[in-house]
């Protein structure tokens, strides 16, 4: 009698020990399928040890497993909700573009700690692809005003205030983010906004200050073709939109710029030839591509509608 009491007593300290140690040794892996197998281990040993399922949590959305992270999490969060666990769910929603759910899960983060960054971070951005941009920017605001050198935030405000229209603002936001970080992509959103209210030449040196910090940034080619189109540099824009077909040898917007600009450069025979390319590359198949609606998915259609009309009449009668 007193042995099997003897055993009854030792075994679960044995269990709690080889938990324990199975735990450490996840922790310490770098390995995420081992850290699954030993974190799952340990919930064989312990089925409420919420840390293991915390961590194994992690372990699976480092390998893409997202809904089965969802899982883990939400048995944390069953028996004692904390603000990292939310957040970490909000995280695998938000990769599987659950952006309503990933939204709520960073609210939740917050309001069990309202000064958890990432959390007020990630919530903006769940906003962003919710099309709320006066929200996003209300939660961006928050980190500007706790943090504000980080330039990155101010880029993501900058968008948000495009997205609205309100180009001024937009252009102060990103005007602070090159502040911050002159990189390229601070220069080639603003020039962005500087496009979007028709301030050709500066949106030109933005762009092509993008370029000189990454000639590898295919976008700002195109929009420099745009800007030196609209001052007139008719040349320096067929040689902004030729850089822009290396890049993409389909780029229809591209061959559209470029028969511009060979048109209005007087070299009519090469502004029909990229014409015609352009429309085969949207419709290939199509039996009738001189009407106008062939292009209305192009950036000139939705974007330059005026000048493009003018253009698509001149080009389509060559």
């Amino acid at each position: 009698m007193r042995k099997s009491i003897l055993i009854a007593i030792i075994f679960p300290l044995l269990s709690f020990g080889q938990a324990n140690k199975l735990l450490r040794q996840g922790l310490k892996s770098t390995n995420f399928n081992e850290q699954i197998e030993l974190f799952t281990q340990v919930i064989k040993l312990e089925p409420k040890n919420l840390d293991a399922y915390f961590y194994r949590g992690l372990a699976k959305y480092n390998l893409g497993e997202y809904t089965s992270a969802i899982l883990d999490y939400t048995n944390v969060i069953f028996y004692k909700p904390d603000a990292d666990t939310y957040y970490n769910r909000g995280n695998s929603k938000f990769a599987l573009e659950d952006y309503v759910g990933a939204k709520e899960d960073y609210t939740k983060a917050l309001e069990l700690n309202n000064r958890l960054i990432d959390a007020i971070y990630n919530l903006a951005l769940a906003n962003v692809y919710l099309g709320e941009f006066s929200e996003a920017i209300v939660h961006f605001d928050k980190i500007t005003n706790l943090f504000p050198g980080d330039a990155n935030v101010y880029n993501q405000k900058g968008m948000a205030y495009m997205e609205l229209k309100n180009y001024k603002e937009a252009f102060n936001n990103f005007t602070n983010s090159i502040l911050l970080n002159p990189n390229t992509n601070a220069f080639y959103t603003r020039g962005i906004a500087l496009l979007s209210i028709n301030y050709y030449k500066e949106a030109k040196a933005d762009f092509y200050k993008a370029i000189e910090l990454d000639k590898n940034n295919s976008p700002c080619y195109f929009y420099a073709g745009v800007t030196n189109l609209f001052l007139g540099e008719f040349v320096p824009a067929v040689t902004a939109f030729t850089e822009s077909i290396k890049f993409d040898a389909l780029d229809f917007d591209a061959y559209l710029g470029l028969a511009m600009a060979q048109y209005k450069a007087n070299d009519k025979i090469q502004a029909k030839i990229n014409f015609q390319k352009a429309k085969s590359i949207i419709s290939p198949n199509a039996s009738n591509t001189d009407s106008m609606d062939v292009f209305n998915n192009t950036y000139w259609y939705k974007n330059q509608s005026f000048y493009f009309n003018d253009m698509f009449k001149e080009l389509n009668a060559l």
